[in-house]
């Protein structure tokens, strides 16, 4: 698990890309908002979250469960799943928008664009 990076990840780095693009400019890693979100934009109040499909469960082919020492992942995967709705509450109660973009959006540029020209 050392190999896994927690920033300027493939996904991450194709999210930046396609917001910049828009035109949209941010702040990245913002280390003291909580859940450190990955894209910060302070003019709109607004934070992303680029979670892959394994490590935060979302619900496609991606994030399927190992089929060894699957109590382990199980209880990891759950403890990342609260921490991310924690986050995201406190950020709200602390004004902020957030969003969270998931590692198979971001492989479809199509996608990703309506979804960020949603946002903003």
């Amino acid at each position: 698990m050392a190999q896994v990076r927690s920033k300027n990840t493939k996904p991450e780095i194709v999210v930046r890309k396609a917001a910049h693009a828009l035109g949209l400019r941010f702040r990245i890693h913002g280390t003291d908002l909580p859940g450190t979100p990955d894209l910060v934009f302070p003019r709109w109040k607004t934070v992303l979250f680029v979670h892959g499909c394994f490590w935060h469960q979302h619900h496609c082919e991606r994030a399927r469960l190992p089929k060894t020492n699957v109590d382990y992942w199980m209880k990891k995967l759950q403890r990342n799943a609260e921490r991310d709705n924690a986050a995201r509450k406190l950020l709200k109660r602390s004004g902020w928008r957030s969003a969270v973009i998931w590692e198979c959006q971001a492989k479809d540029a199509a996608k990703l664009d309506r979804i960020l020209r949603r946002l903003f």
